[in-house]
Order: structure tokens, then C-alpha cells, then sequence
């Protein structure tokens, strides 16, 4: 009994190890042929092409001139002039501080000015006849000026209780009332010149040589959706912040329906001359670590890795700075599938022999 067993066991093994080794056989077929299908991926040829890549940068609008108006002297606010939002042209009165004494005082002066014109020319009538001697002519022109340089320095202290616009533009918020004392350094309102503005922006030390006066710029604000600023580089820091290793570039944008606001935040494009670039897909990149490479094929069909340097992106373009040619073909969409040697076929033109059918399993399903 026990060899019948021995031997029925020694039989289903044979038989298990035979069949293995059948579908071993029969998938490793297949499968050795499959690897010498070409893989369809997409291609292009690379050429260079007009390109003109923008640097951006967030701004901040400042009015091209900004003050706060404040008083000279103590005084109370007689009349205000103004309300808040008024545009103004430059000399246009203010604010008028009470100058009653200064008033009598000028009266006072004026009166001992004339008085003192009058005996000097009287006094020269009579120097001219020698009558009297030439140094009272001389005492009596000095009384003289003292008294026009009283009168004109009390015409400086009116005047400073006329509070006017230093320049056109649009004053902010009123913040004085007649009747309110007023001293050195009280704001009475902000005035801002924003016919054009600036917009300062932020260029890293790396991009020094991209910038330059003159060159064109553009701006947009979620402020305005949609709408666009055009503009000019007018100015460029000569210095280099040391924490931040970038420089402020000043911007002059023509602001004539006062839509930009001082503080107001501008994405900026700083926008380069054309040129002549080498472009490509950015999904044609590939980068493993610190190595940026692309497939390249060549002229048999066959793919291999291309080390290239990479410069500008924008747009799902990046610029290649070298590593490629003109005329070169590189594989653009399949890349994750592909190793050295593989031999390609752009499944956009694929017009490869049909594939040949795989040998049908052999056994049970």
C-alpha cells in the first residue's frame, strides 16, 4: 500500500514541475519579443524661434510727487479752502490762518517805511545844497531799508497764513476745520501728483544685465481685471541690497483716469528684445536629481539621454541654452517609459508594419 502512495505522489510532482515549466517557456516568448517593439511616443524637431521672455516681479505704485501739507506756524484755521478729493492746480489757496496781528503790524511798518522814505529824500535835498553833512544822508538811508525789510518780512509771515498747493494734483482727506488751532507739523491733508505714477519692483542681482532705462514694461492690479498698464523703465538703483541681493527698478506709467493708487500692488512684466532661442516643451525635461536631460533620437530610430541647460521658462516653453543643435529630434511626450537604446516610433505618424499576433495560451484559462 505504502509504494502505491510513495509512487502516486512522485507522479503529481513530475507532472506539476513538467507544466511549469511549460508556461515559463510559453510567457517568456512573448514577452523577449515584446521588448523589441518600437515605443510610441511624440517627437519634434527642434528649431530656433523668435522669443521674447518677460521677467515679473511685484510693484508698489508711489505718485510721481507726494506731500503732506502742513502749517509753518501756530495759528488758528481761519478759512479752508478745499474739500477732500478736490484736484488743485499748483498756488491754489489752501487753508487761511487768522493774521490779525500780523496785519496791524504790517500797517505799523508800512506807515514808519513811508515816513522814512519821505526824510530821506528830503534829507537829500538838502545834502545836495551842503546844507547838511553826508553822514546824516547815510543815517537816514539806513533807517530807510530797516524799515522796508520790516515791511517785507511781515509780508513773509502773511504769506505764511496762506497755506497753498506746491504742485498740481489731488488732495486726499480733509483733516482741519475753521476754527482749529494748528501748529508746526499739523497735517491739513495729502497731496499727490498721480497724472503718473511710479512702480517700484524688485530685480534679483542675477538679472542686473536684463534690465535697462528705457525698456518696456507692463503692469496689472486685481484692482482692474482684465486691463493692462503699459509703461517704461525710468530709473535703476545703483545699489545692491546686501540681505536680499536685489536692486529696485523704478517704472513711469502714464496714469491720465487716475486708475492706479499710491500703495496700490502691480504685478510687473519687464518685457526683453526678441531673440533668436532654441525652444521646447517643458514636459520634454527631464530632471533626475540634480541632472536635466532629454531623450534625443537619431537617425536609427533609437533614443539616448542629451544633458542640456536650461534657461528661461514660460508659457509650458522652456529655452534650451545648450546641449541641443538646430534640427535635432527629441522625444516630447513618453519620456517615463523610455531607457538608452529603445528604438522609438511617433505614434502621431506611426505607420509600422501591424503587430504580429502573440501564440495563444496553451492549458486551461
Amino acid at each position: 500500500m505504502l509504494p502505491s502512495i510513495r509512487n502516486l505522489f512522485l507522479a503529481c510532482m513530475s507532472l506539476a514541475i513538467l507544466t511549469g515549466c511549460g508556461n515559463d517557456k510559453g510567457a517568456a516568448g512573448p514577452g523577449a519579443r515584446g521588448m523589441d517593439r518600437p515605443v510610441p511616443v511624440t517627437t519634434q524637431v527642434v528649431q530656433p524661434r523668435e522669443f521674447s521672455d518677460t521677467l515679473r516681479a511685484l510693484g508698489t505704485v508711489h505718485a510721481r510727487e507726494a506731500v503732506t501739507i502742513t502749517a509753518k506756524v501756530s495759528e488758528t484755521v481761519q478759512q479752508v479752502h478745499f474739500d477732500s478729493g478736490d484736484t488743485v492746480v499748483r498756488g491754489a489757496p489752501l487753508v487761511s490762518l487768522s493774521g490779525q496781528q500780523q496785519q496791524a503790524a504790517m500797517s505799523e511798518a508800512q506807515a514808519a517805511a513811508s515816513e522814512a522814505t519821505r526824510l530821506y529824500q528830503r534829507q537829500s535835498d538838502l545834502a545836495a545844497q551842503q546844507l547838511i553833512a553826508r553822514a546824516s544822508l547815510d543815517a537816514q538811508a539806513a533807517t530807510r531799508d530797516a524799515a522796508n525789510a520790516r515791511v517785507a518780512q511781515i509780508r513773509a509771515q502773511l504769506a505764511d497764513r496762506v497755506i497753498r498747493a506746491p504742485f498740481a494734483g489731488v488732495l486726499g482727506i480733509r483733516k482741519v476745520s475753521p476754527g482749529a488751532l494748528v501748529t508746526p507739523g499739523t497735517a491739513i491733508a495729502t497731496l499727490d501728483d498721480i497724472a503718473r505714477v511710479y512702480v517700484d519692483f524688485p530685480l534679483p542681482e542675477s538679472d542686473l544685465a536684463l534690465a535697462g532705462v528705457g525698456q518696456r514694461v507692463s503692469g496689472s492690479s486685481s484692482s482692474w481685471p482684465g486691463r493692462s498698464f503699459d509703461g517704461t523703465v525710468s530709473a535703476i538703483d545703483p545699489r545692491i541690497d546686501a540681505a536680499s541681493r536685489a536692486l529696485t527698478v523704478r517704472a513711469d506709467f502714464p496714469n491720465p483716469d487716475q486708475a492706479l493708487r499710491p500703495g496700490m500692488l502691480v504685478e510687473v512684466s519687464l518685457h526683453r528684445a526678441a531673440r533668436q532661442a532654441l525652444l521646447l516643451p517643458e514636459i520634454a525635461v527631464v530632471q533626475v536629481g540634480d541632472k536635466t536631460f532629454v531623450w534625443l533620437v537619431g537617425a536609427d530610430g533609437k533614443v539616448a539621454q542629451a544633458d542640456v541647460k536650461i534657461g528661461v521658462r514660460r508659457d509650458g516653453m522652456a529655452e534650451v541654452v545648450s546641449g541641443l543643435t538646430a534640427g535635432d529630434r527629441i522625444v516630447v511626450e513618453g519620456t517615463g517609459k523610455l531607457r538608452a537604446g529603445n528604438d522609438v516610433q511617433d505614434a502621431a505618424n506611426e505607420k509600422a508594419a501591424p503587430t504580429p499576433a502573440l501564440p495563444r495560451k496553451q492549458g486551461r484559462e
